[in-house]
């Protein structure tokens, strides 16, 4: 039975993160600052004033551990060491430290449900052998058939094949992910222990907060039952899986919050938790638990004002009971970017951009989608990186699309990115995109995103917030008023709108006709005004 919990929020704290704009950045294609074609902690650094001007509240570095990078960092060898591609340890001070002057904070990514085959612990287990000790930190099992052939149970990895790799003593090992990615036993009090002296150790250096990477995923139910389905991965948006979303997480994360509580300044843990429904999300940001959860269903919603609007009310009326802020994400590193996404080109990105930023609760923007950059879907097989595109089945593979490095300046690749290249390769059509070229221009992207985060510091319309009221509008078209005198009114159809203007314009995404007193929104257009 789920315990309850006491949802009176603390007067004494600001709840700075309830409205926050927080900036990924994939370090390894954001700038590259010693020029092998590589992103790094130096480059972040140098651009951090970018971000400061850009008007976002907080950073969250994507993975830049000591890693053997079989899935892009996401296999840590060692959780207080830096990887020598992305710099030291210093380095990464010297970006806190930084960021702190600037007024930003720094958010780091936490992959606790796997870690790298070359990690301390996982290489003690595969030579100490069956029955030890350092193997009951991880799920070594038996298989069967007759002489332990076949994997201990049915699951697949995501990434393609039997969740299962076999070690030459016999045993087998899983591995939700890449079979270099083996899973941590959340049951053993030594991997509990060991993940709250991470939590202190990057604390302690001054970060502000975490992203926890497959938040779902930590606990398995218990003697690992076979799914007793063929097409695993289907499920995922439907129902529990007995890998995913199981209910002991959230005592991990009630002794988490315990230790993010000790130290000052409103330190957070975000959830990457895919859940089969906002109600299931919810739970992981009860008032001791974590902070805030990506919004999946809202990201994976099509640009139709029906769905959007189903969308935006289920988020909040399922984040309102536990007192969390609802978050809203077009973008990240993992899927297409919302450009390419949602079909329509610029215009269409232009205007969900300015739809989420207008929305309650807080915001995330993935790196170059502030550019107004699309996927880049013609990346010679050769040059791509993604684990999961070198397996038969699982991803799609392609996630090397939404990760090529931004463009900074200049008439040709690298585009500013650094002085030796870019480890993939930037279209040669990105020169109008680049920062440089927009900076200035009151018609760029990064000038409308530069107008919006600016204007949800100061309007009182915007921000925090946990409801929106509705108003009518024409079949196609979202309306809705936040408290502080904003509307919102957004075009997701074809064809142009004519509707009664609710008061005096503050920012469109494209332009706005008015005529006779009324005003003609155009397709894939949103608009907020001041009542």
């Amino acid at each position: 039975m789920t315990p309850q919990h006491d949802v009176t929020p603390d007067p004494a704290t600001t709840g700075w993160w309830r409205d926050a704009v927080i900036y990924q950045v994939y370090p390894r294609s954001f700038a590259d600052g010693n020029g092998d074609g590589m992103g790094d902690l130096a480059g972040i650094r140098s651009r951090l004033p970018y971000l400061k001007d850009l008007g976002v509240d907080a950073v969250w570095l994507s993975p830049f551990y000591a890693s053997p990078q079989a899935d892009a960092g996401y296999d840590v060898a060692d959780y207080r060491t830096i990887d020598p591609m992305f710099g030291t340890l210093a380095d990464a001070q010297a970006v806190i430290d930084d960021a702190h002057r600037l007024g930003l904070r720094i958010i780091v990514d936490l992959v606790p449900n796997h870690c790298s085959d070359q990690h301390e612990w996982f290489r003690r287990g595969l030579a100490e052998g069956p029955g030890s000790t350092a193997r009951e930190r991880f799920h070594f099992r038996k298989g069967r058939g007759e002489n332990g052939e076949e994997p201990p149970n049915d699951w697949e990895s995501l990434f393609g094949g039997p969740a299962w790799t076999r070690v030459p003593d016999g045993e087998w090992y899983l591995h939700l992910f890449a079979p270099e990615q083996p899973d941590f036993n959340w049951d053993h009090p030594a991997v509990q222990d060991e993940f709250r002296s991470i939590l202190r150790f990057w604390l302690d250096l001054g970060v502000d907060g975490f992203r926890v990477d497959v938040a779902h995923g930590l606990v398995k139910a218990p003697g690992l039952p076979d799914m007793g389905r063929a097409d695993q991965l289907t499920l995922l948006g439907t129902q529990s899986l007995p890998f995913f979303d199981q209910d002991g997480v959230h005592a991990i994360y009630r002794s988490w919050r315990t230790v993010l509580d000790e130290y000052a300044g409103e330190r957070i843990a975000v959830a990457e938790a895919w859940t089969p429904t906002a109600e299931r999300t919810a739970l992981y940001l009860r008032p001791d638990e974590l902070h805030q959860a990506f919004n999946f269903h809202y990201l994976n919603t099509t640009w139709d004002a029906k769905e959007l609007r189903e969308a935006i009310d289920a988020s909040l009326d399922a984040m309102r009971p536990v007192g969390a802020p609802t978050t809203w994400v077009l973008s990240n590193h993992d899927v297409v970017r919302h450009r390419t996404r949602l079909g329509g080109g610029l215009d269409r990105a232009r205007a969900a951009t300015l739809l989420m930023l207008a929305l309650p609760g807080s915001a995330y923007v993935y790196q170059g989608e502030e550019l107004g950059l699309p996927e880049v879907v013609d990346l010679p097989d050769e040059v791509r990186q993604d684990p999961s595109f070198f397996r038969a089945t699982g991803q799609d593979g392609l996630r090397d699309g939404c990760r090529v490095p931004l463009p900074w300046s200049g008439q040709a690749a690298p585009y500013g990115f650094g002085d030796g290249g870019s480890w993939l390769p930037q279209p040669a059509d990105w020169a109008p995109l680049t920062v440089q070229a927009q900076t200035g221009d009151p018609a760029s992207t990064l000038e409308l995103y530069r107008a919006a985060l600016s204007l949800r510091h100061s309007h009182p319309g915007l921000g925090a917030g946990d409801a929106v009221e509705w108003l009518d509008a024409p079949d196609g078209v979202l309306a809705f008023r936040r408290p502080g005198g904003l509307v919102c009114t957004a075009n997701t159809t074809g064809s142009p709108a004519r509707l009664p203007a609710p008061g005096r314009p503050l920012l469109s995404s494209g332009q706005l006709p008015v005529v006779d007193g009324d005003f003609i929104l155009p397709a894939d257009t949103t608009v907020w005004w001041e009542e």
